[in-house]
């Protein structure tokens, strides 16, 4: 594997980079009425300091999706080759390469050369996988894909089983529990909608149909949109705490053990 310096560092700078993200998000629907993706949410740092901390996010943005997608490949974290465990290692390479997305989004805006979202990412993709053959049959796989993940961001958020990924200490934290649960119920409802989008999208065959966050905020009705805006602004908050505190092992520490391990033969 080809050697990433200090990529545990990176994926913690990661992590607070999102997490600054989703509580942009969370603050511009609940106080301005916005709805804003990812790439929306970081314009609004385009300016002054602002640009500085873009720099600093994407090259967190970069550390982390590095991370997710070497955790894919490697299994640092011990996620399995069973089913369950290669559906989560797939859904951590789309997450790296989300994240590698924003790496540029974020370094094209600190060099001032972004010029904007260009209109929703996702109905430029749908309308770009429609054009292909089978498009529609791609795309609705796409929206069960979302659906599924929602599914289990809610199954998470319920089981609580994202405080395993944290030191002991922050995962004995009641309102560290309650940070996640909100955070992840929240992305679960924002999934299911998008999936559900999607699945309109494929079945009509029009990307216009299909939505990212900020379509999801946009749609929903203003009591379940300041709750989804608010659990989004905790989530983002969670995500600082895992910054801190999330179990992160690097795939070249773990590689030289198992390597190690290869060359020990029994007694």
């Amino acid at each position: 594997m080809p050697s990433v310096p200090n990529l545990e560092a990176l994926a913690r700078i990661g992590f607070a980079a999102r997490g600054i993200m989703y509580i942009l998000i969370g603050i511009l629907a609940l106080f301005t009425g916005r709805s804003e993706d990812g790439a929306g949410a970081l314009e609004q740092l385009n300016s002054g300091f602002g640009r500085v901390l873009l720099g600093a996010m994407a090259v967190g943005f970069l550390g982390y999706g590095l991370w997710r997608i070497s955790d894919a490949i490697y299994d640092s974290e011990g996620h399995g080759s069973d089913a369950k465990g290669i559906a989560v290692r797939l859904g951590g390479a789309v997450s790296g390469v989300i994240h590698l997305g924003l790496c540029i989004v974020a370094a094209s805006l600190t060099s001032g050369s972004g010029k904007g979202s260009g209109g929703d990412s996702t109905q430029q993709g749908a309308a770009a996988t429609l054009d292909l053959p089978g498009g529609e049959i791609l795309v609705l796989i796409g929206g069960v894909v979302l659906l599924a993940t929602g599914a289990l961001q809610l199954v998470k958020a319920w089981r609580a089983d994202f405080l395993r990924n944290l030191d002991g200490e922050a995962a004995r934290r009641p309102q560290i529990k309650a940070l996640g649960q909100a955070g992840f119920a929240a992305r679960g409802i924002v999934f299911l909608v998008m999936g559900w989008f999607l699945l309109r999208a494929g079945w009509e065959s029009r990307s216009s149909e299909a939505g990212g966050m900020g379509e999801v905020l946009a749609s929903l009705n203003p009591t379940v949109h300041a709750l989804v805006a608010a659990g989004l602004l905790l989530f983002g908050i969670f995500s600082l705490v895992e910054a801190r505190y999330r179990r992160i092992n690097d795939p070249k520490v773990l590689e030289r053990l198992r390597s190690s391990a290869s060359r020990i033969k029994p007694a």
